[in-house]
């Protein structure tokens, strides 16, 4: 068979071959992986709660016992009907046992297979992309379109609706797996309850973490030069707990994040350019670190670095008054903006 793209997943998930017995999952978004192969595995009986037609097979059993896998799939049920065989991976390898059930004849039986996040070389991976009785199909990441459908899909299940601006908020906070991402959008919906529309304070209330709002909005304010919203997030994050080494920290982050930037803006990139490349930044910052650097250049860059690493260690130094450190510095970043 030719190898599925992750993009192709769905579609070949909707229009199966008919010549298809085992269906491996595999790659990094484990969550994805699972609710996939749960898909298909229930799909493919009448009762997929009935423990004779939709059987659960751990990995470890069948690599001590490659032969379980073919007697399972050969086996046939005592009042007939179709069989799903729902196989978890682990680390030992149980391409044989898979090997022997393709040579065979797959009657009214689905193998299931959740691979984990298989190698291109990895035995299980390459004998069912190359099998034409499977389908090797990778799980990645939900990104794009394929995160705003996930998203569209569940609140409308849900009976509800987002306005654009929460929709946009919502997506810049999900992804990195599409258990988690059920795991916050539930979370959301309960949150929700008794209103039909979803707003930005919602996902605001759920999705994010203040005390990193907050300290987002300090380090900003000092590498723009703007002392009133400086002093406002720093008496706010003082009133939380938040320790000083913390605040300098992710201000050394944003300096460091900064000066590649500049110098790749003053080796001739436009800076729309590189702001596209910044994609692990939260949209509602992306206007305020672009204006960060228009600001500072990659020399007064490198000296803001040095000067917040040598507070770090001061702060350390003299635990007693980190706080004054920290103020100082800040207070210093916010002139060298202005300036």
């Amino acid at each position: 068979m030719v190898a599925v793209k992750a993009g192709e997943v769905e579609g070949a998930l909707r229009r199966p071959d008919p010549r298809i017995g085992v269906f491996l999952f595999y790659g990094p978004d484990i969550g994805l992986i699972n609710e996939r192969a749960r898909a298909v595995a229930e799909r493919a009986v009448d009762d997929p709660a009935d423990p004779f037609q939709l059987i659960r097979i751990d990995g470890d059993d069948i690599a001590a016992d490659p032969a379980r896998l073919a007697d399972e799939a050969g086996t046939i049920g005592l009042f007939g009907g179709k069989r799903a065989l729902w196989v978890k991976a682990t680390s030992r390898n149980i391409a044989p046992a898979v090997d022997a059930v393709l040579k065979g004849d797959l009657q009214d039986t689905v193998i299931v297979i959740e691979g984990g996040d298989l190698a291109k070389s990895a035995p299980l991976r390459t004998l069912c992309e190359r099998s034409q009785k499977a389908l090797a199909l990778p799980c990645y990441a939900d990104t794009g379109r394929d995160l705003g459908a996930v998203v569209d899909d569940t609140l409308k299940q849900g009976g509800f609706s987002i306005t654009r601006d929460a929709r946009t908020a919502l997506i810049a906070s999900l992804g990195g797996d599409r258990l988690a991402t059920r795991g916050e959008l539930s979370k959301l919906m309960l949150y929700a309850h008794g209103q039909r529309e979803i707003t930005l304070e919602d996902v605001d209330a759920i999705m994010s973490d203040v005390s990193s709002l907050a300290m987002d909005a300090v380090v900003d304010a000092a590498f723009a030069g703007e002392g009133a919203g400086l002093e406002t997030g720093s008496r706010r994050l003082a009133a939380e707990g938040v320790h000083a080494s913390v605040v300098l920290g992710a201000a050394l982050r944003h300096a460091l994040m900064l000066l590649s930037a500049r110098m790749a803006v003053e080796e001739g990139r436009p800076i729309s350019a590189v702001m596209e490349g910044m994609r692990s930044l939260h949209f509602r910052r992306k206007s305020l670190v672009e204006r960060h650097l228009q600001r500072w250049t990659s020399e007064s860059l490198k000296q803001a670095v040095a000067q917040i690493q040598a507070s770090l260690l001061d702060t350390r130094r003299l635990a007693d008054l980190d706080d004054t450190i920290a103020s100082k510095t800040l207070l210093d970043l916010a002139r060298a903006a202005r300036r």
